[in-house]
This record gives structure tokens, sequence and C-alpha cells, in this order.
């Protein structure tokens, strides 16, 4: 008989499995499960002959029926500036990256929802690489347990404090599995991530928008990286499908469900999307839903054909939105020497022709 994974489970198919499996009754499953929970989310179980919380004749069950094995991780980057990028090989052999970012006051993950991306924005290396699949949301929990693993962070103090699905993929095209990942995230008993840890971005799949907002709930970025449908077109094929127009409503939606500012992306591209017009577009869109804008470095890759933007005018556009009286921070671009910084990561995954 085959082993289940136990990050194939969420809580209450966990708590079924106790039952229906383990013949565990019923007023104890609760109990159970958080044990079991708890014990792998809050402090790194990695071997279930340790969960001695656990009477010895359960335990040997569980350990004939459940196994706690996780992707491993092929390679690891780290960066001058710190930042530190792992590639993770798969169960099933694909293979994606994730990046911890580390700062003064806080210490951000990136982790991926699909091995590859349909997208093709122009300016993204991500977006060369076919799709090759979308990630169960074990596989995307599971880059969380090996980042903390690697930092062995498992105290009360956090040392990864953020986590932004801003890796490989576009997570609304991953909805459902993206969503179950989220809940595990939040889960208090579990990983005990606030919403306001979380930050899910998106190209701008307008239709999933409003959804997120009952259903996720966390912080939303918008990638918007031009002010104009015209313009928008020309770098991501996305808007072709999704305009401007669109956007705005379901933002204006997600941003009164869930009570929080909207971050735009916006990747500058010399000669492209930053120029004084384009900073006064940009600030017509902000007046219409309660949002920041972030100006992204652009950070070139082998063949691409942009450049990024001077940091002086980088500087120029942020001042006009600034007095207009909006929100535009300048991020600075971290992992460049690792390829590690934003629309750099990408794998030699592919997907597997059917005979």
């Amino acid at each position: 008989m085959s082993l289940k994974n136990f990050f194939d489970f969420n809580f209450q198919t966990l708590k079924q499995f106790l039952s229906t499996d383990l013949k565990i009754e019923e007023k104890k499953t609760s109990m159970r499960a958080k044990q079991l929970w708890q014990a792998v989310y809050k402090k790194g179980l990695e071997e279930l002959n340790h969960l001695t919380t656990l009477p010895v004749e359960l335990r040997d069950e569980l350990i004939s029926k459940i196994t706690l094995k996780k992707p491993k991780i092929a390679d690891t980057q780290t960066s001058e500036d710190g930042t530190i990028k792992w590639l993770i090989e798969l169960l099933d052999g694909n293979k994606v990256e994730c990046v911890f970012i580390p700062e003064k006051t806080r210490g951000t993950l990136c982790i991926s929802s699909q091995v590859g991306c349909t997208l093709n924005c122009r300016f993204c290396h991500t977006g060369t690489q076919r799709l090759v699949k979308n990630l169960d949301f074990s596989e995307i929990v599971n880059q969380v347990m090996i980042a903390k693993e690697q930092l062995d962070d498992w105290k009360e103090q956090k040392i990864i404090t953020n986590i932004v699905l801003m890796g490989m993929g576009e997570p609304f095209y991953n909805y459902d599995n993206v969503k179950t990942a989220v809940e595990i995230l939040k889960d208090k008993d579990g990983l005990n991530y606030g919403p306001k840890k979380i930050t899910v971005s998106t190209a701008g799949i307008a239709d999933k928008i409003p959804l997120a907002a009952k259903e996720i709930g966390t912080y939303l970025a918008l990638s918007l990286h031009a002010p104009t449908d015209e313009l928008r077109e020309l770098i991501m094929p996305i808007n072709k499908k999704f305009k401007i127009k669109d956007l705005i409503e379901q933002c204006k939606y997600y941003a009164e469900t869930v009570n929080e500012k909207i971050t735009l992306e916006y990747v500058m591209l010399r000669g492209v999307n930053d120029s004084k017009e384009c900073a006064n577009q940009l600030t017509k869109i902000m007046a219409q839903f309660p949002c920041k804008v972030n100006l992204i470095e652009f950070n070139p890759w082998p063949g691409v054909n942009y450049l990024p933007t001077e940091r002086e005018d980088m500087e120029s556009f942020s001042k006009i939105i600034q007095d207009a009286g909006y929100i535009s921070t300048i991020r600075r671009s971290r992992g460049q020497d690792i390829l590690g910084a934003c629309g750099q990561l990408r794998t030699e995954s592919e997907r597997k022709k059917l005979n």
C-alpha cells in the first residue's frame, strides 16, 4: 500500500483520514489532527517517530500510512546582498524557484504558483518558459517549509515575516491550489501568517479578483506596468483579454472588500513606459481606487530587448505621482547577480510530451 503524503492534506481532509484510515474515535480526531498539524507546521517535525505527544501504537500506525516527504533542494545560490535563491526539485522531477530577501526589519519569501507561465510578458524572463504545470497546494506550501528549514525558522520570532506569491506563474490561473495554500499559510495552529503578511500578485486576471477578495483576502498586487491599453498590450499580451477599465473596476471592489490599498507593480522600461506622460496617465488610474505604486528597476536577462530606466528618471517619474498626492516607492533590485530578482526566475523544466 502506498503511503499518503501529509502535505497533500488540508486540516479537514487530515481529520477525515485519521477517522477513516486510522479509525481514531470521532471525539479525538480534532485533537490528534491538531497535534500532528502543529508539530509539522509550527515546529518543523521531520520524523513521525519524534512525535512523542502521540501514543507509541498510534505513532507506529501513522508511520505505516503517512510520509512527511518533501521536495528537495537541487541548487542554492546566495547573492552578494544576502538574497538566497533555491532551485527546488519537486517529487515529480519538475523544478521551481523561490527566493528569500532579508531586510533590516523583515524577511520576505517569494514563492511560485506554477512551473513556467502562460502570460509571455515581453520583459519577463519567466515568461520565456512555457507553462509546464500548475503547482499543487502542497508544492506551494512546501516552498515555505523548505525555506524555513534552511533558515531554522521555527522560533516565535519569525525570520520569514512576509510571503509573496510573485515567483514563477500567474497565481489566479491556479486559483484553487493558491486558495488552499493560503488557507494553510494563514492557519493559526500552523504556519500562522496573517492576511497582511501575505501578498498575492496577479497580472490582471480580472474575473478572479472579486472571488479572491471574498475567499483569499490577503494583500493584492497588480502587475500593471503601463497606464494605457495600447501600451500595455505591447508588453503584456494578457491585456488583450482583460482591459485596464475592467481591472480598475475589480480592484475597486477588492480594495473595498478587503479594506486595504492595492499595490500597483510597475517595471520601468527605458523609452517605453517611463515618460512624464505615462506618469500623469498613471495618476489618473490611481485616482479611481485606493492604491500605491511600486516602481521596479528592470532586471535585464540574456536575450531581452529592453533597458532599465535611469535612476534619476525613475525619481522624476515617482515625484510626479507623489506630487499628485499618491504613494510611490522605488523598489531596490535584489538578487540580480543570481538571477533572483523580479521577473528573472526560470527553470529548465519542460512540459512532458504525451505519447
